[in-house]
């Protein structure tokens, strides 16, 4: 053998560097199920039926094209970890190269480097194509900046490939950033319209994979009986498709707004294909780019769209390879509680936190701002060790891998960085929850009030965040206002805050 072609769980893209120069006579392409990989976070059953059912997907097609294909299912061997399956067949094998399209996980990529050097064989390790820019890219770009602000980068990206531009230098509609529109909450009456939801269908493959996982982990969190995630190129598409036709011109104005039992609202769904490579990215903005241009969506509405793809995901990874493996050490809060049980059964009284994760743990998915602003602010607030948060994201959403999910929960959410991603920490009362949503209205917490037995939880952590980091912000140009604010409140409103706050936290069985 000449070459042993590694394609991993999250690379399943024809388009892969992996197939250039690739020779069917003297090549083996190699693809592994490791229960490490739904095991060393407790995955959400959904997220392990999702890589599973994609993967073997995709090597179904592969061998349909008849390229050579060494496939390990998951209840066909014994190897725990994707080492120990690469190493056997290094062993037994014995290849001259082994080759790697460059693993979005810092711990894949340690793992996968590490057996090639211990057999003492070749690595070469190729750039991801799937992405529209390099880690390199966004290393040059940093350079001595002392602020990497993802507004900056997505601008030169916008540039480089004219993506919603006037000219070459000057963006449509003369700004480059329309989220200042994209901010409404719904009206007391809700959503007036949303799109009908898309029904995909289950194949043989994805139904033994179901079966399998329920079978092999029924344990982990989460249901499948709601499973409804694209599984193939063809399948991702359809979601493309009915996303840009049916919920495109309402999501700019509504992405940050919460329903009750309305798990999906205007969101895209596209994550996990992007994130699995069932989809380009390029390809999305360039039709997200023409529905504008047809005057199917308003600029601000695609404009937003695009920038969570061009712009803030493009911008993640590079600050992921940028500062990995040190940011999971990052504890900038010095926050030491342990992360509540309800965040693995949806069982508490708080109705945004029983919205938010009981439909994540029924569909494996809640949209940014549920993440942001309720389950990641509630764990700030409370004051959660940021790995646990970490580890809780990428077990429970089936788009969450590594290198998108750690800067966002640790950096965005947690500020576990210290102010590297986000200028200040993303706190907020119960009242930022009570103006973007109805969820309150079905709450018996009050969330004006931070003390008393109807306080809401979220007010009372608000303001004992504020108490407990009083110095660190009280100079802060966009949190010191917050501070002084606090400063306002008399020596014993300030101690029976302090008190409550110890109470919620007894309450969620943590002292």
């Amino acid at each position: 053998m000449r070459r042993l072609c590694i394609i991993l769980g999250d690379q399943l893209d024809r388009n892969s560097p992996i197939f250039k120069d690739f020779d069917r006579q003297q090549d083996l392409l190699w693809m592994a199920e490791v229960a490490a990989e739904s095991t060393h976070v407790w995955s959400h059953k959904q997220r392990i039926a999702l890589f599973l059912s994609a993967m073997r997907h995709f090597g179904a097609e592969l061998t349909l094209q008849a390229y050579p294909l060494y496939y390990l299912k998951l209840e066909q061997h014994h190897y725990h970890s994707l080492g120990e399956a690469l190493g056997n067949c290094l062993q037994t094998m014995q290849p001259t190269e082994v080759r790697m399209v460059r693993p979005g996980d810092y711990r894949v990529w340690v793992e996968m480097t590490t057996t090639c050097k211990n057999y003492g064989i070749p690595l070469k390790q190729l750039q991801d194509s799937h992405f529209l820019s390099t880690p390199q890219d966004f290393r040059s770009w940093a350079g001595e900046r002392k602020q990497l602000r993802m507004e900056f980068w997505y601008r030169q990206l916008r540039r480089q490939y004219q993506i919603l531009m006037a000219d070459a230098q000057q963006p449509l509609g003369g700004q480059w950033n329309y989220d200042h529109d994209n901010r409404k909450a719904f009206p007391k009456s809700g959503p007036s319209v949303l799109p009908p939801l898309l029904t995909l269908q289950t194949d043989q493959i994805s139904e033994e994979v179901i079966k399998l996982v329920q079978d092999l982990f029924p344990a982990h969190p989460g249901s499948l009986s709601n499973f409804n995630w694209a599984v193939n190129p063809s399948q991702a598409q359809q979601v493309l498709a009915h996303f840009l036709d049916h919920a495109l011109p309402q999501f700019g104005d509504f992405q940050d707004a919460m329903w009750q039992d309305q798990p999906f609202l205007n969101h895209s769904l596209l994550a996990s294909s992007l994130n699995l490579k069932l989809l380009a990215p390029l390809d999305i903005i360039k039709q997200a780019e023409e529905r504008y241009r047809q005057n199917h969506a308003k600029l601000a509405a695609v404009e937003g769209f695009i920038r969570q793809i061009l712009g803030w995901r493009e911008y993640v990874r590079g600050l992921y390879w940028l500062h990995m493996p040190q940011w999971k050490e990052w504890n900038a809060l010095d926050a030491k509680h342990d992360l509540p049980s309800f965040y693995w059964t949806g069982d508490t009284d708080m109705n945004c936190l029983r919205q938010a994760i009981r439909q994540t743990l029924q569909h494996g998915y809640a949209h940014h701002i549920q993440r942001l602003m309720v389950t990641g602010l509630f764990a700030q607030l409370y004051g959660v060790q940021p790995l646990q948060v970490h580890e809780w994201y990428l077990a429970v959403y089936v788009d969450a891998v590594e290198w998108v999910e750690l800067p966002n929960t640790l950096g965005m959410s947690q500020y576990a960085d210290g102010g590297l991603m986000a200028s200040k920490p993303y706190i907020a009362s119960g009242k930022y929850i009570q103006k973007m949503s109805n969820y309150c209205q079905h709450c018996r917490f009050n969330p004006a009030k931070a003390t008393g037995e109807d306080a809401c939880p979220f007010t009372t952590l608000f303001w004992d965040f504020l108490d407990r980091h009083e110095m660190r912000f009280a100079g802060h140009p966009r949190m010191g206002f917050m501070v002084n604010n606090l400063r306002r409140l008399s020596a014993g409103e300030r101690l029976a805050i302090k008190q409550k706050a110890e109470e919620v936290r007894g309450r969620s069985g943590v002292t």
